[in-house]
């Protein structure tokens, strides 16, 4: 039996791919319709020599197709539709040589345009080629066999309902993959957009977590001036009385010794925090997304400080075997500055005298391990959180602060920061008074 996978394809979906698919059709027909001679004596009980020669041209033919699409590049279409033809002109001579209608192969003539849409799925030119050449084969082997009108009849209603199926099913495919392309062409857009709300979403974090860092460097920025110009006083004193005690003549190495220590360590203290706050305030990018809790907590209370100071005392209880943590240095110092001036911001509000009020208020820093990581608190002795505040105290852009005084995104990009490798932060009221917010921090991995 030949096979008709020569006109495999179509011209509508022609790409390089399909062009060499095609090819490689062409070829594998070519060699199975040479082979199909062996064939014969089972089909017919013998070789038939004219239906050898015609499935030698059929070969001949279909390797030259293949030829001539690889050398000048023949459209899939136009090679579907001649292959196609000659094909049918082939498989009318097999018919021919072998019996005309009662040749075992006339069947096939009711199968081509089936098997023609098979192999050639929404090329609906080549199909209705295929159909009517077919059909006027079917009556002219009909009428050449008896010329019975009842024959003809009945030979060609079959073969019409073959045909339809064939093509009603050529365009069910061409509408399906019509409708797949655009469904992917829809896909593709919707990814797109997808893709941008993303990268829209990432650059707005982005842009509030440097805005909220910036509203956190000017709620630093009051007590800055002051911290810088006690250490810078004594350190002016200090260069002063080195300055006398040198026109003097007769100096005192030990007391030099002890006030040029004391302005070091003035000069170090002024360095210390320009470094802290240069280091806060630059947009970097995270190296390593995880740190150590115990500098991230010194790192943040010095940059605190310039704020605390005067308000309380600041207690910091880190036990000895706290792990690493999966969150970068800068985003958890970020968390615990964020969580530390509002603990200023609520002592501030206190009545009292600063002196008293420092003597008073204190501010705990505690950190333990726990299963899976470590846990966080960061608590006050102050008023507390009202009852009314403490379910939006994480709603970003809530704020109990007045206009300008902030952003309403802090403890939201805190909390933010903490779910995004697994951690989570909650505020509640101490029993006996004021505030405290829990921070559970994941273990990093060890490497």
């Amino acid at each position: 039996m030949p096979p008709f996978g020569s006109v495999t394809g179509s011209g509508a979906l022609a790409s390089q791919p399909h062009v060499g698919l095609k090819r490689r059709g062409f070829i594998v027909s070519a060699g199975v319709v040479l082979l199909s001679v062996v064939t014969q004596p089972l089909i017919f009980g013998r070789f038939v020599p004219e239906a050898v020669l015609v499935h030698v041209g059929w070969s001949v033919m279909l390797l030259a197709m293949a030829l001539v699409m690889r050398r000048w590049g023949m459209s899939i279409q136009r090679a579907s539709t001649i292959s196609g033809v000659l094909s049918l002109g082939a498989l009318a001579l097999d018919i021919l040589f072998t019996g005309g209608l009662s040749s075992p192969l006339f069947p096939l003539l009711f199968a081509l345009p089936l098997i023609v849409g098979v192999f050639t799925p929404g090329d609906l030119v080549t199909v209705w080629a295929i159909v009517l050449l077919t059909l006027v084969g079917v009556v002219g082997a009909a009428w050449l066999a008896d010329g019975s009108p009842h024959r003809i009849t009945g030979e060609v209603t079959v073969f019409l309902f073959m045909a339809w199926v064939a093509i009603y099913g050529g365009k069910m495919y061409r509408r399906m993959r019509l409708t797949e392309c655009e469904a992917g062409r829809e896909r593709l857009a919707a990814l797109e957009r997808l893709a941008r709300s993303e990268r829209l979403r990432a650059e707005a974090e982005r842009s509030h977590a440097e805005t909220e860092r910036l509203a956190l460097m000017g709620r630093l920025a009051a007590g800055v001036a002051h911290e810088v110009n006690n250490p810078l006083a004594y350190v002016k004193s200090n260069l002063h009385f080195l300055t006398e005690v040198v026109r003097e003549g007769s100096p005192d190495l030990e007391e030099c010794q002890r006030v040029l220590d004391e302005t070091g360590q003035g000069v170090l203290r002024i360095q210390q925090i320009v470094t802290d706050l240069r280091r806060f305030s630059r947009e970097t990018s995270d190296g390593e997304e995880h740190c150590s809790v115990e500098e991230a907590l010194s790192e943040a209370e010095r940059l605190a400080s310039v704020r605390l100071r005067s308000l309380c005392r600041v207690v910091r209880e880190v036990a000895e075997d706290v792990p690493r943590v999966r969150l970068s240095q800068r985003h958890l110092v970020q968390v615990v500055v964020n969580l530390l001036l509002n603990a200023a911001d609520a002592l501030d509000a206190l009545e009292a005298q600063p002196e008293a009020r420092r003597q008073l208020c204190l501010v705990t820093l505690r950190a333990r391990r726990e299963p899976g990581g470590v846990l966080l608190e960061v608590e006050d002795n102050g008023p507390g959180i009202p009852d009314g505040v403490l379910p939006r105290l994480f709603e970003p852009f809530f704020t109990t602060k007045a206009p300008g005084k902030g952003t309403g995104l802090g403890l939201a990009l805190c909390r933010e920061y903490l779910a995004r490798v697994g951690g989570s932060l909650s505020a509640e009221n101490r029993p006996e008074g004021g505030a405290r917010f829990v921070l559970h921090l994941p273990e990093a991995a060890s490497s």
